[in-house]
């Protein structure tokens, strides 16, 4: 497979730029389909910004490569008051609804790329931890049932079990002091242990604090397993992955404002991103990340913040109901206002993923270490003269 031989000998910086330049060409290409359908006039299609050093004309949109590949952009005729000159296919001279419909279409097929890329990775082979035993803890059920590090658990009760998420789900199902009888396979060999679920406190995906059973084991991060699913229920797969995490992100969001969850530790900026990336070993991994980046922009991008997809379909209902355009100095000042906030945002972002790294602790350990060796000359320095 092409894909797969060109990320087995792509840097880590190609696979970053490559996952980059197709959510960036699929949501400008966005964009450009619903302007086209709405019958507004795309002046240019870019991908970059900057100077241009490609440029191809059909009819009356250019379409160019330009320096910066950080991005891209399309430009509408007519998209803001000191350019509109009144005619039918500019921007501004379209109904509201058309231009929500042009601004909306950006994320929407950013989601639906995740979708479609979710779908693909369940249709592959979904990458799981197996339900092999890692660790064994102390004072729990597992260890005192007799279950093992390396036992293969099969079956909690009746309920077969091929990968650890389902493991976990069947094990939180029941209630404090409830038996079980859990099926391991050891050394070829099926053996049921009878184990007693306790409820501990621990922290979910997002933080926050749950009650749930446990019988005290960790996988074995080392084993994955692929677990494929048919077209059509890969398909129902990939759906039901968007959904749950677009309410988990959104959730998240709430959680931040109401304090109940650091921002630090629940985003991640174009260094985290391209750790993540680096790790893409395969083709699956490489279409789950970018998939989960695509539903992360989509979401992302309809933030209501000015600079934003999400902003401006804000400042569209406001005309709505004020029943006229905003005038341009406000919309610069808004404008001027939203970039500031993604700046800071990026800075932020930028900061925590070094801190994350130790980049910052390295250094303050550079900048510590010869200042506290010179002290200790100093210090030992007097000593011996005072010894002498």
């Amino acid at each position: 497979m092409f894909l797969a031989k060109v990320l087995e000998y792509g840097s880590d910086a190609f696979k970053f730029g490559l996952a980059i330049l197709i959510l960036v060409l699929v949501h400008e290409f966005g964009h450009f389909l619903a302007a086209i359908k709405m019958g507004v006039r795309v002046e240019v299609f870019s991908m970059g910004f900057g100077k241009k050093l490609f440029i191809w004309k059909k009819k009356k949109t250019e379409y160019a490569l330009s320096a910066v590949p950080l991005g891209g952009y399309v430009k509408l005729a007519g998209d803001n008051i000191e350019e509109r000159k009144g005619a039918p296919d500019e921007f501004l001279s379209k109904p509201v609804g058309k231009r929500f419909a042009v601004i909306f279409a950006g994320p929407l097929m950013n989601y639906l790329l995740a979708i479609v890329f979710f779908w693909m990775v369940f249709f592959l082979g979904f990458p799981y931890l197996s339900t092999k035993v890692g660790t064994v803890k102390e004072g729990l059920g597992a260890m005192q049932a007799g279950i093992m590090a390396g036992d293969r658990i099969i079956a909690v009760e009746d309920r077969k079990v091929k990968v650890w998420d389902e493991l976990s789900a069947a094990i939180r199902s029941y209630n404090d002091k409830d038996k079980i009888n859990i099926t391991v396979l050891r050394d070829d060999k099926e053996q049921v242990f009878s184990v007693m679920i306790r409820q501990h406190t621990a922290e979910d995906a997002l933080r926050q604090k749950r009650r749930i059973g446990m019988i005290g084991i960790t996988p074995d991060p080392k084993e994955i397993i692929r677990k494929r699913y048919g077209f059509f229920e890969s398909f129902r797969m990939g759906i039901k992955t968007a959904v749950d995490m677009t309410v988990m992100t959104y959730r998240a969001f709430g959680y931040i404002i109401s304090r109940n969850l650091p921002l630090g530790e629940s985003v991640t900026g174009p260094i985290g991103i391209w750790d993540f990336f680096a790790s893409a070993e395969t083709v699956i991994d490489f279409l789950h990340l970018t998939a989960i980046l695509s539903l992360s922009l989509a979401i992302f991008n309809l933030l209501p913040f000015p600079a934003l997809d999400g902003g401006h379909i804000i400042l569209l209902g406001i005309e709505k109901v004020r029943g006229r355009y905003l005038s341009k100095k406000t919309e610069d000042i808004l404008g001027q206002v939203g970039m500031g906030f993604i700046l800071l945002l990026a800075a932020f972002v930028t900061f925590n993923d070094l801190d994350k790294k130790g980049m910052f602790s390295k250094s303050a350990e550079l900048i510590i270490k010869p200042f506290s060796q010179s002290q200790k000359v100093i210090t030992n320095g007097g000593n011996n003269q005072t010894q002498k």
